[in-house]
């Protein structure tokens, strides 16, 4: 069953009942949609697209935050044919110029944010962009683009529906680019499918359940999270605000029971409570089941401290990429609590391997990249040949992630390929470093990368962030990292903020520019 059947049987199902709640706490502001609202709604919009001569095999650009009209939006190109292609709010002009001539976009829709950046690229994107569609106020609306409210109140003949198939292309995902330029994912509809399937097979959703969904929906790790609930149903609330407040209060007035947490937003909410800026019992928890992680390696002792606070919780991560359509490919369980540090195993209807250079597979504790082979794994990299090449070989996806096996078959990350620090011949993991610094009382977050050395090609160098109201030391920092082998003790200590993207993920690029970008190797070793 296509995803786009699962929306209209859950409209036929469960017609009257709420399907997706939007809560701003800042503003104090909720809306909530029906299923068959929901249904309504994409399928009026699939018809605007058709008036404006939208076909199968075009392409439609989404560009907007989190909302209400968001997933909507994102059905309704998807019943046209269209592929959708989601871009990444934080993209600047330059980016989004990029992404949208790959996908060679003729309809571009986006939000009220975005118009300034819309501006300054427009000229470039004129060439392709035929339609501008703007979702917000319709005052603001610039006069270059189409008010969506008013084309979706207006004349619109009747939608045709569209006879779509597995293997159609569904979506181009470009990838975070923490790594480089962003590269365009083509999934099809039976990876959005096969996506469901896996969601809801680890962690049970069912129709009670209530998803509070966070993430950035651009990005494929919120959407097939929330594919679970939607598989049977289920009712979600996008949540606009990452404040630990905004997170509990949410939770409990809405009585969630699945949270997908990135890891900084645990670690704030697990602050929070210590500094007594939120106090547990100002909160009604009891329906919260479930916590889970996922898009990077996840700390054991945030775990540890986690479950001190909610021993009621069951606790999970999953491992995935845009490549492999979303999170799921290998998965921890939650019947494995004591495994935690571990990505897991292969998830359901995965194999995943850990495998030398020439795709040979190692044994057990032995550390190669990690590959995933399943009907989730892309079809390609979109008009990019030898990278879709390196990247997939017999089926396998490649995904660039240092791993290993312990005695058990359970996956350990170790780091990213390209993030591997060479020091005097040893290899270092910077991961296991953040994990060794992450636990000390007055850090709030760590980014470890490799510095150029003229004796040892690179040495460790620490970014730390330092909680709000507490103070360290190099000294200290020094002290706190002597029990860990001398080749892995940062040489370079730098104290400031640790930036991530939307998904979590520590920009090490952006480190790199800022911390090494006086030294003349940085050039040579780096761009």
């Amino acid at each position: 069953m296509l995803i786009t059947d699962i929306l209209a049987e859950n409209a036929s199902l469960y017609g009257c009942e709420t399907s997706l709640i939007e809560r701003e706490p800042e503003k104090n502001l909720r809306r909530e949609i029906t299923w068959s609202r929901f249904d309504t709604y994409a399928t009026e919009l699939a018809a605007v697209l058709q008036g404006l001569g939208v076909t199968k095999g075009n392409r439609v650009v989404q560009l907007m935050s989190n909302s209400l009209e968001w997933l909507p939006i994102y059905f309704g190109i998807l019943r046209t044919g269209a592929w959708v292609v989601p871009l990444n709010f934080r993209f600047d002009a330059e980016k989004i110029t990029l992404c949208t001539d790959v996908s060679e976009a003729e309809v571009f829709i986006f939000g009220e944010e975005f118009i300034g950046r819309l501006e300054e690229a427009r000229e470039s994107l004129s060439k392709t962009v035929k339609h501008w569609i703007f979702d917000g106020p319709q005052r603001c609306c610039p006069e270059w683009a189409m008010h969506l409210g008013s084309l979706l109140d207006g004349e619109t003949t009747p939608f045709v529906a569209v006879d779509l198939g597995k293997e159609d292309t569904a979506a181009l995902y470009f990838t975070s680019g923490t790594t480089g330029t962003p590269k365009a994912v083509r999934l099809t509809h039976r990876n959005l499918a096969f996506a469901c399937e896996v969601e809801n097979a680890h962690h049970g959703q069912t129709h009670l359940d209530n998803f509070l969904c966070i993430p950035p929906l651009y990005h494929t790790g919120a959407k097939m999270h929330w594919f679970g609930n939607f598989k049977v149903g289920a009712k979600t609330v996008i949540l606009k605000g990452v404040k630990p407040e905004y997170i509990l209060r949410v939770a409990s007035e809405e009585q969630v029971s699945i949270v997908w947490l990135l890891v900084p937003w645990a670690h704030d909410i697990l602050i929070a409570i210590e500094n007594g800026d939120v106090v547990l019992t100002d909160y009604d928890l009891d329906s919260w089941r479930l916590m889970h992680i996922g898009a990077q390696p996840v700390p054991p002792s945030l775990i540890d401290e986690w479950k001190k606070l909610f021993p009621h919780h069951d606790y999970d991560t999953n491992y995935g990429l845009t490549e492999s359509s979303g999170p799921g490919c290998v998965h921890l369980g939650t019947r494995n609590e004591h495994k935690v540090g571990a990505i897991g195993l292969p998830g359901h209807g995965w194999e995943a391997e850990v495998v030398a250079g020439n795709m040979t597979i190692l044994p057990g504790g032995e550390t190669g990249e990690l590959v995933v082979k399943g009907p989730g794994v892309m079809t390609e990299y979109y008009k990019n040949p030898e990278e879709t090449a390196k990247c997939i070989v017999d089926g396998w996806l490649r995904t660039g992630d240092m791993a290993r096996k312990d005695k058990d078959g359970f996956i350990w990350l170790v780091d990213r390929k390209k993030d591997l620090i060479i020091s005097g011949g040893e290899n270092i993991f910077p991961v296991e470093i953040e994990h060794h610094i992450i636990t000390h009382p007055d850090v709030q977050d760590v980014g470890i990368i490799g510095y150029p050395d003229h004796r040892l090609g690179e040495v460790v160098a620490a970014v730390v962030m330092v909680k709000e109201g507490r103070s360290m030391t190099r000294e200290a920092l020094e002290a706190f990292c002597e029990n860990l082998p001398r080749y892995k003790r940062p040489r370079k200590i730098f104290f400031g903020e640790v930036p991530r993207n939307p998904t979590g993920k520590i920009e090490k690029p952006k480190l790199r520019r800022k911390y090494i970008r006086t030294n003349r190797d940085f050039r040579k070793l780096y761009q």
